[in-house]
Protein backbone atom coordinates (compact mmCIF):
# COMPACT_ATOMS: atom_id res chain seq x y z
CA UNK A 1 0.00 0.00 0.00
CA UNK A 2 2.82 2.61 0.64
CA UNK A 3 4.49 2.20 -2.47
CA UNK A 4 1.03 2.10 -4.12
CA UNK A 5 0.52 5.77 -2.21
CA UNK A 6 3.98 7.01 -3.02
CA UNK A 7 3.78 6.24 -7.35
CA UNK A 8 0.17 7.70 -7.23
CA UNK A 9 1.15 10.55 -5.77
CA UNK A 10 4.68 11.02 -6.95
CA UNK A 11 6.67 11.89 -3.30
CA UNK A 12 9.38 8.91 -3.36
CA UNK A 13 10.49 10.10 0.22
CA UNK A 14 7.41 11.30 1.69
CA UNK A 15 5.77 8.40 3.55
CA UNK A 16 8.31 6.72 6.18
CA UNK A 17 9.17 3.55 6.52
CA UNK A 18 7.73 1.64 9.50
CA UNK A 19 9.33 1.62 12.44
CA UNK A 20 11.09 -1.04 13.40
CA UNK A 21 10.57 -1.05 17.44
CA UNK A 22 9.20 -3.82 20.01
CA UNK A 23 6.92 -2.16 22.58
CA UNK A 24 5.64 -3.66 25.70
CA UNK A 25 2.93 -1.86 27.49
CA UNK A 26 2.19 -4.08 30.11
CA UNK A 27 3.12 -3.27 33.17
CA UNK A 28 6.29 -5.77 34.41
CA UNK A 29 6.20 -5.51 38.33
CA UNK A 30 3.86 -4.47 40.85
CA UNK A 31 4.11 -2.21 44.50
CA UNK A 32 6.59 -4.23 46.57
CA UNK A 33 8.82 -6.11 43.79
CA UNK A 34 11.68 -5.93 42.87
CA UNK A 35 12.91 -4.83 39.16
CA UNK A 36 15.76 -6.36 37.83
CA UNK A 37 16.28 -4.27 34.77
CA UNK A 38 19.66 -6.23 33.66
CA UNK A 39 17.51 -9.67 33.64
CA UNK A 40 15.30 -7.60 31.12
CA UNK A 41 17.98 -6.41 29.73
CA UNK A 42 19.50 -9.16 29.00
CA UNK A 43 16.45 -11.69 27.66
CA UNK A 44 16.41 -8.91 24.49
CA UNK A 45 18.42 -8.97 21.22
CA UNK A 46 15.70 -7.00 19.40
CA UNK A 47 17.56 -3.50 18.30
CA UNK A 48 14.82 -0.77 19.54
CA UNK A 49 12.81 -2.43 22.73
CA UNK A 50 10.89 -0.89 25.32
CA UNK A 51 9.31 -2.65 28.39
CA UNK A 52 7.23 -0.87 31.07
CA UNK A 53 8.37 -2.06 34.37
CA UNK A 54 6.35 0.00 36.99
CA UNK A 55 3.89 2.21 37.62
CA UNK A 56 4.47 5.12 40.12
CA UNK A 57 1.49 7.20 40.73
CA UNK A 58 0.57 8.65 37.64
CA UNK A 59 4.16 7.42 35.85
CA UNK A 60 5.65 4.62 34.06
CA UNK A 61 8.81 3.61 34.84
CA UNK A 62 10.56 1.93 31.18
CA UNK A 63 13.29 0.49 30.22
CA UNK A 64 14.83 0.62 26.37
CA UNK A 65 17.32 -1.47 24.97
CA UNK A 66 18.15 0.67 21.86
CA UNK A 67 20.32 0.48 18.74
CA UNK A 68 19.62 2.60 16.20
CA UNK A 69 17.48 5.89 15.75
CA UNK A 70 13.92 6.45 17.07
CA UNK A 71 11.84 8.66 14.78
CA UNK A 72 11.00 12.26 15.61
CA UNK A 73 8.01 13.45 18.01
CA UNK A 74 6.59 15.36 20.65
CA UNK A 75 4.61 14.95 23.66
CA UNK A 76 2.03 18.33 23.90
CA UNK A 77 0.93 18.10 27.53
CA UNK A 78 3.96 15.80 29.32
CA UNK A 79 7.33 15.90 30.12
CA UNK A 80 10.13 12.82 29.48
CA UNK A 81 12.92 11.87 31.82
CA UNK A 82 15.73 9.64 30.15
CA UNK A 83 18.47 8.00 32.12
CA UNK A 84 21.28 5.52 30.94
CA UNK A 85 22.10 2.91 32.82
CA UNK A 86 24.56 1.48 30.10
CA UNK A 87 26.11 2.73 26.84
CA UNK A 88 25.42 6.08 25.66
CA UNK A 89 22.26 8.11 24.61
CA UNK A 90 21.66 11.40 22.28
CA UNK A 91 18.90 12.70 22.49
CA UNK A 92 18.60 15.29 19.03
CA UNK A 93 16.50 18.74 19.72
CA UNK A 94 15.55 21.57 17.65
CA UNK A 95 18.92 22.95 16.93
CA UNK A 96 20.87 21.20 19.65
CA UNK A 97 22.33 17.33 20.54
CA UNK A 98 22.30 16.30 24.11
CA UNK A 99 24.99 12.71 24.63
CA UNK A 100 24.38 11.29 27.88
CA UNK A 101 26.76 8.55 29.55
CA UNK A 102 26.03 6.09 32.02
CA UNK A 103 24.81 7.45 35.34
CA UNK A 104 23.20 10.38 33.61
CA UNK A 105 20.10 12.00 33.16
CA UNK A 106 18.12 14.68 31.10
CA UNK A 107 14.28 15.70 31.11
CA UNK A 108 12.84 16.83 27.60
CA UNK A 109 9.98 19.50 28.58
CA UNK A 110 6.48 19.19 27.00
CA UNK A 111 6.37 20.51 23.39
CA UNK A 112 9.94 19.75 22.33
CA UNK A 113 10.04 18.04 19.30
CA UNK A 114 13.16 15.38 20.20
CA UNK A 115 14.45 12.02 18.85
CA UNK A 116 16.37 9.61 20.73
CA UNK A 117 19.42 7.51 19.09
CA UNK A 118 22.10 5.43 20.11
CA UNK A 119 25.17 4.60 17.95
CA UNK A 120 25.57 1.15 19.67
CA UNK A 121 23.45 -0.98 22.00
CA UNK A 122 22.30 1.47 25.39
CA UNK A 123 19.96 0.28 28.12
CA UNK A 124 17.93 3.61 29.21
CA UNK A 125 15.07 4.40 31.48
CA UNK A 126 12.39 6.70 31.36
CA UNK A 127 10.09 8.21 33.22
CA UNK A 128 6.97 9.80 31.97
CA UNK A 129 2.81 10.30 31.86
CA UNK A 130 1.39 6.75 31.67
CA UNK A 131 -0.89 8.26 28.91
CA UNK A 132 1.60 8.72 26.32
CA UNK A 133 1.85 5.62 24.44
CA UNK A 134 5.31 5.17 22.90
CA UNK A 135 4.70 4.85 19.11
CA UNK A 136 4.42 6.06 15.96
CA UNK A 137 2.53 9.27 16.53
CA UNK A 138 4.44 10.01 19.57
CA UNK A 139 1.55 10.38 21.77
Amino acid sequence: MVAALRARYHFPHALPAPYPYETRLDVLHGPLEVVDVQRVADSTTHPWFNQTLCKVNDSVVRMGVVRGEYHWHRHEADDEFFYVVEGRLFIDLEGNTVELGPRQGFVVPRGLLHRTRAPERAIILMVENCGIVPTRDGK
